[in-house]
């Protein structure tokens, strides 16, 4: 029977379902292998062929795995909680659970007709209550503890209370808030319990305070900034704006170096790597107290001076105005009457940009005056206070001294607002841009004067230091992680409010579900969608109405995934300590300074309380690249008055005519050759259209796009399956190029891969496609080929080479079919080393073979011997006087005087003699033959 791929594949879904073949044990002799996909959340419009790139390569890298006698763990399940769905039920009226449902339906529909080897019976989903159960627990852990920087861990808050109980506050060295209270023992015993809770959240790892957030009015909630572009929703393009809200946040920052240093031990590709540096942003530099000067106020203030963190302490005499954020605390206590209108409409127009597009805009110069001034702390000069929206109040202290000399953002800005430029060092040259050099010697800079850079800034820091006007401190551009929606379709938070203050639900009453509400809208009065659920309150105050961010269920799915079913854990100390972390984890480089980050955040602190073994999560990442929409277009025939018309024009001839391009559905074009009936259907206008034609063909435009359905260029993996089968799909997309690199999606050498396995499948049946092998001794060719194809294989899967892998399968196939191999040895062997990537054919093919179903997935490995790679033969270059003749295989085992005398034996090469003897015959053994006549 012909190669009969649906059916078959068919066949091999179900049998792997039914059978639960790649279930994972829990312990084993085997070594453990665990390989994981980034959590996908399930969208209604369901997979195109660029989802399932990073999917097909981890499970050959899996499949293989299990065939090298690792005990494999491939689990898949859905990131379910999200804004789509909640969307679509603001716009319905359906129960985001049902959308996500439907879904989840068509997803693992579409995953299992690609035929990965999940293990499904891990399967997680973040919105179900058994599993959002443990992410409620993972924050009451987070709220329960605090970060002792001297033991540099997370520790319990009781031990917290445990010393203040018996020194106060002395001694504790915290990563906190700012403003702590200082205190005895005595002092805190006699504090009331609110009191005490109130002093306990400025060190809780999860705390409450006010943030400036990306508020977007028409969604009713906050949106994280890879939400936001242009100042716009990315979903609905509702325009968002800066808001300062009670949120909660968690100290990420606590984890800062070790986030850092970390990432020396993971093997990480090096760009993604530099990207979490740089979101980090780690720098060594000064903390500086600049006095406000109180003179100039009309207000009161709570505080006498603005802190500024700096790199460029030694600067500090070239300080010649200082920026505050626009929404930094103290703007309007330090706006004076005169200047409140500037500060007002300055203040609405950075409402409107997100804190992305402000850090990203370094060529527009603005800010106003807030009329008042702080004191240089080494000199008590007087220096202006603006705000300007390229300082934001959630990095550093929201606040910056500016430098123009050494600055180029503070030169800018110094020039457009005509204020002083200082040089402070006799090398500068700074009459057309800043210069930021720290070579030569100070001037303008009192007692620093004459000092070079490394003098200067330990002489500036001990002056600071001696005055309690500042010290060196190490910072981090990270910001605490806001840890809060107002959304519906998330995770409840675990906490209640009492007196003003949160406090946590009972473990026991776990998991806290999210209440049914009669719309998925804020209130009336503006509170999130939870504020609309009926009798919904703990009975000592009210709940949380806010739900968790996005990132929360996926910064701890992989431990899940160990021990899926468990009731009592989220995974327990057994599975953990086998599994321990992923071995390997495949997804795209877009998740850097999110989900990576927070993941391995909550994995550190996880380590801390004792409950993970592992220090990082994922030991080897791999960034798969984009597969690109490969788009076509049709040229629509301009007229003479420039309207379009119904006439459509071949590319190759669009230089003779007026013409605008459409694009044009890609799945009616084949090798860029419309299918023209399909055209006029395609669209009801363009069923009378008509074309000119070069050489009776319509030959479309191409261009390479992201793959969207409004360039109609999205292709369903359910056609390609359809139409050649899943196997050919899974090849397919490894061919197209490597790994990691982006590349357009084109179907133009799809054919080649169906051709080649039914080649494949060829070679196991006679000409009247009868399953016949033989049982002969392999022939030396077909050992040789076998055992090259063994090697390359296992080294392009091990460095992830797996496009290289199928240029190798279809060499070896043509050899095996040309040498007319049908040797059960050699086919057994090949059917084994291709199944990784082809394994429907495979299994049948196995199973045809006479092996009992279901035992190829844990079949050995072929073992390469390199014996069979050595050649018997040389085909040695003979030549006649200095010229090279032809070649002739000669034995490598012959001497030379046997070479020689086997080469004048030869009928051609007696030919090329002409009858004459030569004078000398030179023999170059495993090289050369050269004779002189």
């Amino acid at each position: 029977m012909d190669y009969q791929f649906k059916d078959i594949e068919q066949k091999w879904q179900q049998f792997w379902a039914q059978n639960n073949t790649f279930k994972a044990e829990d312990k084993s002799a085997k070594p453990k292998y665990y390989v994981l996909d980034m959590f996908p959340y399930p969208s209604g419009a369901g997979l195109h062929v660029g989802h399932p790139l990073g999917y097909i390569a981890s499970d050959i890298f899996a499949r293989y795995k299990r065939l090298k006698g690792f005990n494999v763990l491939h689990p898949m399940g859905y990131d379910s909680f999200g804004l789509p769905a909640e969307q679509y039920a603001i716009q319905t009226g359906q129960h985001p659970a049902v959308t996500t449902e439907e879904n989840i339906a068509t997803y693992r529909r579409q995953l299992d007709q690609i035929g990965f080897s999940f293990d499904w019976s891990r399967e997680v989903r973040t919105s179900s209550p058994d599993y959002y159960k443990w992410t409620q627990w993972i924050f009451m852990q987070l709220f329960n503890s605090w970060y002792n920087k001297d033991a540099d861990k997370a520790e319990s808050i009781a031990k917290l209370v445990e010393h203040f109980e018996q020194k106060g506050s002395a001694g504790i060295n915290a990563i906190c808030d700012e403003e702590i209270l200082s205190f005895t023992a005595a002092e805190w015993k006699a504090m009331s319990n609110q009191d005490q809770q109130a002093e306990l959240l400025k060190y809780r790892l999860t705390y409450l305070r006010e943030s400036t957030v990306n508020w977007c009015p028409a969604l009713g909630t906050v949106l994280a900034n890879d939400e936001v572009k242009d100042g716009f929703s990315e979903r609905g393009g509702y325009p968002v704006e800066q808001k300062k809200m009670m949120q909660w946040s968690m100290r990420i920052t606590a984890y800062a170096e070790r986030l850092l240093q970390g990432l020396d031990t993971i093997d990480w590709p090096e760009p993604l790597k530099e990207m979490q540096r740089n979101w980090i942003g780690k720098s060594t530099g000064a903390s500086v107290r600049f006095p406000i000067d109180k003179t100039t106020l009309h207000s009161q203030l709570t505080t006498n001076y603005i802190e500024v963190f700096t790199t460029r302490v030694d600067t500090i005499f070239g300080v010649t105005f200082v920026v505050i954020a626009p929404e930094h605390e103290l703007v309007a206590s330090l706006t004076t009457p005169e200047q409140k209108a500037d500060i007002d409409a300055y203040i609405a127009v950075t409402k409107k940009k997100s804190e992305l597009d402000r850090m990203a805009d370094a060529k527009t110069v603005s800010g106003a005056f807030t009329g008042s001034y702080v004191l240089n702390p080494l000199n008590g000069q007087q220096i202006p206070i603006w705000i300007a929206d390229y300082v934001l109040a959630g990095y550093g202290t929201g606040a910056v001294m500016a430098v123009p000399s050494g600055d180029q953002r503070d030169y800018l800005f110094a020039k457009h607002f005509d204020l002083p430029i200082v040089q402070i060092l006799d090398t500068q040259k700074i009459d057309a841009e800043a210069d930021p050099t720290k070579e030569g010697t100070y001037i303008n800079s009192e007692f620093m004067n004459g000092l070079d850079y490394k003098a200067g800034t330990a002489a500036v820091i001990a002056k600071l230091e001696e005055l309690g006007a500042g010290k060196a401190k190490i910072n981090f551009r990270m910001r605490d992680a806001i840890f809060g929606r107002q959304r519906y379709w998330g995770e409840p938070v675990p906490v209640y409010f009492k007196d003003g203050l949160p406090h946590l639900i009972e473990e026991s009453h776990l998991p806290l579900l999210l209440p049914e509400v009669d719309k998925y809208l804020p209130t009336e009065s503006g509170e999130p969608p939870l504020g609309r659920a009926e009798n919904w309150k703990h009975p000592e105050g009210e709940y949380e109405l806010s739900t968790m961010p996005g990132w929360a269920g996926s910064s701890w799915y992989w431990y899940r995934y160990m021990d899926a079913k468990n009731d009592n854990e989220f995974a327990s100390r057994e599975a953990i300590e086998y599994w321990k972390d992923v071995d390997l984890y495949i997804g795209g480089s877009e998740h850097a300074t999110g989900h990576l980050l927070y993941s391995r955040f909550w994995n550190k602190f996880l380590k801390d309380i004792g409950k993970v073994v592992e220090e990082e999560p994922f030991k080897k990442l791999i960034n798969q690249g984009m597969i690109q929409g490969r788009s076509n277009f049709v040229y629509r025939l301009i007229d003479e008055e420039g309207r379009g018309t119904n006439t459509f024009v071949s590319h190759g001839l669009i230089k003779e005519y007026k013409t605008s391009p459409l694009h044009v559905d890609v799945n009616i074009v084949e090798n860029e050759v419309m299918n023209i009936s399909k055209f006029k259907q395609w669209r009801p206008e363009f069923a009378d259209a008509e074309f000119i034609l070069e050489n009776g063909k319509y030959i479309c435009g191409v261009e390479v796009e992201k793959m969207s359905k409004r360039y109609y260029n999205v292709v369903n993996p359910d056609d390609i399956a359809q139409r050649y089968g899943a196997d050919t799909l899974r090849m397919y997309e490894m061919f197209l190029g490597p790994l990691e690199q982006s590349k357009p999606w084109n179907t133009n050498g799809i054919e080649g891969v169906f051709k080649f396995l039914r080649k494949f499948w060829r070679l196991f049946h006679n000409d009247a496609w009868e399953f016949s092998v033989s049982g002969a001794e392999p022939s030396k060719a077909e050992l040789k080929s076998l055992h090259k194809i063994i090697r390359k294989v296992e080294e392009d899967i091990e460095r992830f080479s797996f496009n290289t892998s199928v240029s190798s399968f279809m060499i070896a196939v043509n050899e095996l079919t040309d040498l007319k191999c049908n040797n059960r040895a050699i086919l057994q062997d090949m059917v084994i080393i291709l199944s990784s990537y082809a394994p429907h054919i495979c299994e049948e093919l196995w199973t045809l073979l006479g092996n009992p179903a279901g035992t190829l997935s844990y079949a050995p490995f072929p073992k390469f011997n390199s014996a069979y790679l050595i050649e018997d033969d040389f085909a040695y270059p003979i030549s006649i006087n200095g010229k090279m003749k032809m070649n002739l295989n000669i034995p490598l085992s012959l001497e030379i005087k046997e070479i020689e005398e086997t080469v004048l034996a030869n009928a051609d090469v007696q030919k090329y003699l002409d009858g004459k003897a030569p004078k000398k015959v030179i023999v170059v053994k495993g090289r050369i033959v050269n004779m002189v006549v």
